[in-house]
């Protein structure tokens, strides 16, 4: 069975177009010379500057290796020579006669993000998360997407032609005051968060729940991330567990919208409640952390490690490499289902038709079936794109994930609830390896009894936000306050001596001079 192979990159590419905008001056500065009062001049159409900002290591960079070509059942060959980025501004030339620049930026989470737009940086098409969109759809920054967008019609409307059906409904029935998120919001990848272990010290049984954070048989070996919106929902899982596992709660017939009010309950009591229960776990893990996690587990530091599905598929190719095999699992009390999705800045396109004409053509050119397999095989995540009649995205599962004629242990994983709507359809069941059932292709595409037990993150309010962040910075100094007054009295002393030293050394040198 191939195996995916995760090309993830330790640096972020920005677009360089200082020449190309010291070229636009100049030829600006020639025809403005050679234009008379009473003759015409006919200059070029201005290049469109499109400004993008996303996460780091979230789009293919190109520059395969002559072997990674892909192969697929439809006959398509997937090959990435050039950036995403070059080869969406050739198209776009080739498709609509323009010219388009991308200045591509990145970043390194949602509040980063957020803090750059409050400092005044100016982007057209942003990449959030779910609760990020919430937060300025309700604050009314965004731009929606025309209805041209929407136009099935279109031949390059790749995104509405190709979007899964589960991710399109979400999109739909999820509402900020009255407002589909589908309007402002196009998915770009989704996935869930679980426990990523280490099945030779760690059972499947003891990982599958948000209690393992506190587990004493795992002391100083799993850890969280060290973000307060993941670890809030994870301590919430586990303080809220006889609930969630409760089967008079599990049977309502608005149980989705019951567990979405349990996982996003912000009163100040709760919150009070989360601190508590989250100092006590502190005691317990190795760490909060945001991306050494993976590292951790490939080296054998820490056993189990809260993780997004997209990084637990890069973890497990690369621990495969050193033939360390890590299994997945998603807690039974229920999990996140998050999003990333292309949003437009209403200041940023500023109602100009043809910068947002080029925000849609890049949403639509990432969302065209081979390039979807370009940036899954480049990044580890997964696309939002299922793509509708095209069976390239399909053909890949298949392609990465499809049992081997020889082998003999094989099961059924059923994956239509994400293609066609329809968990039942036999025409999307890929035959795999049973140990799938745990790893890449479970990870990548969660079983449907995984789905119905999600819930997504809602954004919170200012004063919340206020509160919640001030319970963080409590849980973030909690040793401090448990430190020993021994050992502040010697770190004093030894901060004294380093001055110390360090004064007479710099006398030293002064009378050296005199």
């Amino acid at each position: 069975m191939k195996r995916i192979r995760n090309r993830r990159r330790n640096k972020c590419f920005v677009t360089r177009i200082r020449a190309y905008f010291l070229l636009a001056v100049l030829l600006s500065a020639f025809w403005g010379n050679v234009c008379i009062e009473e003759t015409v001049c006919y200059a070029r159409e201005e290049v469109i500057i499109l400004r993008v900002c996303n996460w780091e290591e979230y789009i293919d960079l190109g520059d395969w290796d002559d072997e990674e070509v892909i192969e697929l059942e439809n006959g398509a060959e997937i090959f990435g020579e050039n950036s995403m980025i070059e080869d969406f501004e050739t198209w776009y030339f080739e498709t609509y006669g323009e010219r388009v620049k991308v200045e591509y930026s990145c970043a390194g989470t949602n509040e980063d993000l957020y803090n750059q737009l409050t400092l005044g940086d100016s982007y057209d098409l942003i990449c959030p998360s779910e609760y990020m969109i919430m937060k300025l759809m309700t604050e009314g920054k965004l731009q929606p997407y025309s209805d041209e967008f929407f136009d099935v019609a279109k031949e390059e409307n790749y995104y509405v032609k190709g979007v899964s059906p589960y991710i399109r409904d979400t999109f739909e029935k999820n509402r900020i005051n009255g407002e589909a998120w589908s309007k402002y919001a196009a998915c770009y990848m989704w996935g869930v968060t679980g426990v990523l272990y280490n099945p030779e010290y760690m059972t499947n049984e003891e990982a599958a729940t948000w209690s393992v954070f506190e587990n004493p048989k795992f002391y100083r070996k799993v850890t969280l991330k060290d973000n307060v919106r993941d670890t809030y929902f994870a301590s919430m899982g586990s303080l809220r567990r006889d609930l969630l596992m409760s089967e008079d709660f599990r049977s309502q017939p608005d149980y989705e919208e019951q567990l979405a009010a349990v996982m996003n309950d912000v009163k100040p009591e709760t919150i009070k409640e989360i601190e508590g229960s989250l100092q006590e776990t502190m005691k317990n893990i190795y760490s909060l952390e945001t991306d050494s996690g993976k590292a951790d587990m490939i080296t054998g530091k820490i056993v189990g490690n809260y993780q997004w599905s997209g990084d637990t598929v890069y973890a497990m190719d690369q621990a495969e490499e050193d033939e360390v095999f890590l299994e997945f699992a998603v807690p039974e009390e229920c999990t996140n289902l998050w999003f990333d999705g292309w949003v437009m800045l209403e200041d940023g396109i500023a109602n100009d038709d043809r910068r947002q004409h080029a925000a849609e053509a890049f949403v639509n050119f990432l969302s065209r079936p081979d390039n979807v397999v370009r940036n899954m095989y480049y990044i580890g995540y997964t696309s939002a794109i299922s793509g509708g009649e095209d069976e390239t995205v399909f053909d890949y599962v298949t392609y990465c994930y499809g049992a081997d004629e020889e082998e003999e242990e094989t099961v059924s994983y059923p994956i239509g609830y994400f293609f066609t709507g329809d968990n039942t359809d036999a025409e999307y069941v890929i035959t795999t390896t049973k140990d799938q059932l745990h790893r890449q292709l479970f990870a990548q595409y969660p079983s449907q009894e995984v789905i119905e037990r999600c819930a997504i993150m809602g954004y919170f309010d200012a004063d919340t936000t206020k509160r919640v962040n001030q319970m963080w910075i409590n849980i973030r100094c909690f040793h401090l306050k448990d430190t020993p007054v021994a050992v502040w009295i010697i770190s004093g002393i030894g901060a004294v001596l380093v001055l110390f030293l360090a004064g007479r050394s710099l006398v030293r040198r002064i009378q050296s001079h005199v």
